[in-house]
């Protein structure tokens, strides 16, 4: 067992259900559903159908897949990868279709992203930009582990929080390092060597780069070992600092290939088609869920439909049984129109899913007032939240029965007790 096993966090027994396959495959016990999309094969020159024919390969894939997931998840071992196409390969077709008229997003800009003559909401063209790559030690204690997250962060967002932490990245469409999906690839196989947990995705926003991870993740799955020149180009955003990991490749293995649980940390303001690709690709899923039903999401991110949008998402990930843990940040001023409905609709829906209500807000961007980016009609959340909202979040949660303390009070010592809600 690795470090990330061999956790206390792992002695709650919700969590554990919650997040059985994402710690098996982390530990490679069992293959990334990436590795097992490889075996399930295609007939289709995918280059010559029509995009209908190759979404109707998908569904007929899909439910081969969710069958042989099943049998695997029970012990069964991994099947030979196909010769040819599979659905790892499919993915990928679909992927770059689809942002040839992008509709990734539900702001369904349908631009030819290809061409690049025009951009829609996340003002990108076909090309993807990262900021940085490393451990992050700073994500919750079940992705973090004892080597931290393999994260990989991509620039451009398809909302627009106006008190965004990373506003320096998802507002600059130029920031970074353009990135094709061998570099990619490279990124997500050291950092795994390197000994973390998971390949963590996220931004910005990563829906935006379906294509470009779609691409490098198909890639992973049909045995892809970089270049020495590949390693060289992906180390130009590698932000670890100081420290110097080792590299251990039977620590990324399963049965002698290279294994990871790919992790999709999202705002989850994502388009149905591209929540099927994902699927079959995506073995822990963590999404933002802001916002309450009313205004508050136009207001402060100029983001119509989230409401609709990310509670049906959320929906589809437990309807399939995902593993799947959700974010809430309290904000200030918000608590009641945004805190408490988004608690509600978990308890009513998923009251089992883990939930980690952060206290992390802090006032940046344009809600910042020591920035030059100060805006004062945003004045209401223009800083932290107080003790007693962030109390009273908690209490909620709690009077709601919901799975929330391990997720957000791990960092404190303990998980439960009137304690924990002081700041």
């Amino acid at each position: 067992m690795s470090g990330l096993a061999q956790l206390g966090i792992w002695n709650d027994p919700a969590l554990h259900d919650a997040l059985s396959w994402y710690l098996a495959v982390a530990e490679n016990q069992r293959p990334a559903k990436f590795r097992i999309a490889a075996t399930v094969a295609t007939e289709l020159d995918l280059s010559t159908c029509g995009e209908d024919a190759l979404w109707t390969e998908l569904e007929r894939l899909t439910t081969i897949f969710l069958e042989r997931w099943q049998t695997i998840r029970e012990g069964a071992p991994l099947p030979p990868e196909a010769d040819g196409p599979s659905l790892l390969e499919l993915c990928r077709e679909l992927a770059y279709r689809m942002l040839a008229h992008c509709n990734f997003c539900p702001w369904n800009c349908c631009v030819d992203r290809l061409a690049g003559a025009k951009v829609g909401a996340c003002k990108l063209a076909a090309g993807s930009r990262v900021s940085s790559h490393f451990h992050h030690t700073g994500e919750e204690l079940f992705y973090r582990g004892t080597d931290g997250s393999g994260t990989i962060f991509f620039t451009s967002c398809n909302m627009r929080c106006l008190f965004c932490q990373n506003g320096d990245i998802s507002t600059d469409k130029d920031n970074g390092e353009e990135t094709d999906p061998r570099t990619l690839a490279t990124m997500a196989w050291t950092l795994r060597r390197e000994g973390c947990h998971n390949i963590n995705w996220v931004g910005g926003e990563v829906i935006i780069h379906l294509h470009s991870i779609v691409d490098a993740i198909a890639l992973l799955g049909r045995d892809f070992v970089p270049t020495s020149a590949e390693i060289r180009r992906a180390r130009r955003t590698k932000a670890d600092g100081f420290f110097w990991f080792d590299e251990v490749s039977e620590a990324a293995t399963y049965d002698g290939k290279f294994n990871a649980p790919i992790l999709w940390n999202s705002n989850f303001f994502i388009a149905p088609e591209a929540m099927k690709i994902l699927r079959v690709l995506t073995d822990v899923w963590l999404p933002d869920f802001k916002f309450g039903p009313g205004r508050c999401a136009i207001t402060l991110a100029r983001t119509p439909r989230y409401w609709e949008t990310v509670t049906r998402d959320i929906s589809l990930i437990a309807e399939w049984g995902e593993d799947f843990t959700i974010r809430h940040l309290v904000m200030p001023n918000h608590v009641e129109c945004c805190t408490y409905p988004v608690l509600e609709w978990i308890a009513d829906h998923i009251p089992a899913a883990p939930v980690n209500v952060m206290a992390q807000f802090h006032p940046d961007n344009f809600c910042d007032p020591a920035s030059t980016k100060y805006r004062g009609k945003y004045a209401e959340i223009a800083r932290r939240p107080t003790g007693a909202e962030l109390e009273n979040s908690w209490r909620r949660a709690s009077e709601l029965g919901l799975n929330f303390e391990t997720a957000s009070f791990e960092r404190r010592g303990a998980f439960a007790g009137p304690a924990l809600m002081e700041l």
